[in-house]
């Protein structure tokens, strides 16, 4: 067995989030380039080309990318060969999360009731937290900040098996519609489908730390997602939702068996400032 002591984790959760706020992935530089080269019209042509202005900023300054520096989404995949020494794996983390979001002067955005006294924790704590055992004696963190902008646009439906694809075309395409301008386009789209209510909403989040471009690679879903993302551009909501071909970067798609009287659908939708780097501990 392997012993790792959860003060690594912790450095590295920071070390993580730090790095997820300033550099945004190439992936999301290449796809949003290719959009300038699609657009036909000035106007999304120069939102298209200031995003790229403000991520080149936030990488050479080293400075958030976007105001809102967001919840902190940690996706654990846990060796089981692993022994966790130390401090509990769930303080650690935490831990991590207040040394970043302290150390980068990132905006503490969570609040301790999310309903009556909403009083700020100001350590942007706590963490969202997943955690899957895996084989092997290593374990692989994945950070995700989420801006509300964007998230506050995702929605999850239950529809029924006779649905079938062409309901789940439809309600993606119509969350996006509903969501226009609100969560800052070019957006990525995260699908979940399957499972049950809180699954598919979990697959959503998890396709969403996936590089753009990187399909599923189960052939029928990897073709739904190109059919999404070609039916989301033509909404014609553009960058900035000024109008144009480019309203979404991507649409990751992930899937999980379900009950034989149900499909599950959920959209979580992430704006250009997509930020998710992973990392890992031995």
């Amino acid at each position: 067995m392997k012993q790792i002591n959860t003060i690594l984790i912790e450095e590295k959760v920071k070390e993580l989030l730090l790095e997820a706020n300033y550099s945004i992935g190439n992936d999301v530089l290449d796809s949003i380039n290719k959009g300038i080269e699609l657009e036909t019209k000035e106007l999304p042509k120069l939102v298209l080309q200031k995003i790229i202005e403000n991520d080149d900023i936030a990488e050479n300054e080293r400075i958030p990318m976007c105001q809102d520096t967001g919840m902190a989404v940690i996706f654990l995949e846990i060796g089981q060969g692993v022994i966790l020494t130390g401090k509990s794996l769930y303080d650690a983390i935490n831990g991590g999360v207040e040394k970043a979001y302290t150390k980068g002067y990132l905006r503490m955005s969570v609040v301790d009731d999310p309903l009556f006294e909403r009083k700020n924790t100001n350590k942007n704590t706590p963490a969202i937290i997943y955690t899957d055992i895996v084989d092997g004696d290593e374990i692989k963190i994945t950070v995700a900040p989420k801006g509300f902008g964007s998230e506050n646009m995702s929605a999850i439906k239950m529809l029924k098996p006779a649905d079938g694809v062409d309901g789940v075309k439809d309600f993606v395409v119509e969350t996006v519609k509903k969501a226009g301008p609100n969560p800052c386009p070019p957006i990525i789209v995260g699908v979940g489908i399957g499972g049950t209510f809180e699954k598919a909403a979990y697959l959503a989040k998890k396709a969403l730390t996936r590089e753009i471009g990187c399909h599923n690679l189960n052939q029928s879903y990897e073709s739904l997602e190109r059919e999404i993302l070609l039916l989301v551009n033509e909404l014609n909501i553009g960058p900035a939702g000024l109008g144009g071909k480019t309203t979404a970067l991507g649409v990751n798609i992930e899937y999980f068996p379900t009950h034989i009287a149900g499909l599950p659908v959920a959209v979580n939708i992430c704006c250009h400032a997509y930020r998710h780097k992973s990392g890992i501990v031995r």
